[in-house]
């Protein structure tokens, strides 16, 4: 558990180094900003305590700022020939997998952390519901490392971060749009498959303030899978040179 970290305390750190993590930071808080106060389907315009405008355009906003965070987490060192550096070090691939993973999930929960004068300033001037509060942000954290652990695999099998980007969109996009689209005009058992395919769905239920199992267990599913590939890709890789 140490070198994990290690790992991530380094990967986390190159990412203020790089500025990556300011633009993010800036850029997101910036777009949900001015949609959750300023315009659109904002809170005014709503005219309730909620906090739904937000968690809507953070859910798209992270759907494209992730990509840019993790299509250099190991394509970037593919590319300049660090990671196998990395690799002769005692460490296990899982390892250097689970600690770029916990520093690009860290730079998130940083991120979203800024946003809680968000829901301090909502709950003053109203009743909030709390509880859909607290889940909207859980949904966001479970959505956000669903993505990572894509964006991770999408940078581990090319050394070329455009393409790495390109790649986690092109499979999130599934998960984002496509599989929902499906489920509208799909019925019997294909239509409720891809309905639970649907990132969306489950976000949006957690959102609403509904804890259910079968949401942890759906993001805590695409997690794992794609993690797993990442460090097969890794392993398989190393295996070559």
């Amino acid at each position: 558990m140490n070198k994990i970290w290690i790992i991530t305390k380094r990967e986390l750190k190159s990412f203020f180094d790089s500025l990556m993590a300011y633009v993010m930071i800036v850029l997101f808080l910036g777009f949900s900003g001015f949609f959750t106060w300023l315009f659109g389907n904002d809170v005014f315009m709503v005219n309730q305590a909620s906090l739904q405008s937000f968690f809507g355009i953070a859910f798209w906003s992270l759907f494209f700022f992730i990509p840019a965070v993790t299509m250099g987490l190991l394509a970037d060192e593919r590319k300049s020939g660090t990671i196998e550096l990395l690799v002769t070090k005692p460490v296990s691939d899982w390892q250097i997998v689970a600690g770029k993973f916990f520093a690009a999930f860290l730079l998130i929960c940083i991120t979203l952390a800024l946003t809680l004068p968000y829901y301090f300033s909502v709950a003053g001037i109203g009743k909030i519901d709390h509880g859909a509060v607290w889940m909207g942000y859980i949904g966001l954290l479970f959505m956000s490392a669903c993505y990572i652990s894509i964006g991770m695999f999408a940078s581990s099998i090319t050394g070329n971060q455009i393409v790495a980007f390109l790649i986690s969109l092109f499979i999130g996009i599934f998960f984002q749009l496509v599989f929902q689209m499906l489920s509208g005009t799909s019925l019997g058992w294909f239509g409720a498959f891809m309905n639970y395919l649907s990132i969306g769905n489950h976000f949006e239920s957690m959102a609403r303030g509904v804890g259910d199992s079968k949401d942890i267990i759906y993001f805590l599913s695409i997690i794992i899978l794609g993690l797993t590939g990442t460090e097969l890709a890794l392993s398989k890789r190393n295996l070559f040179n």
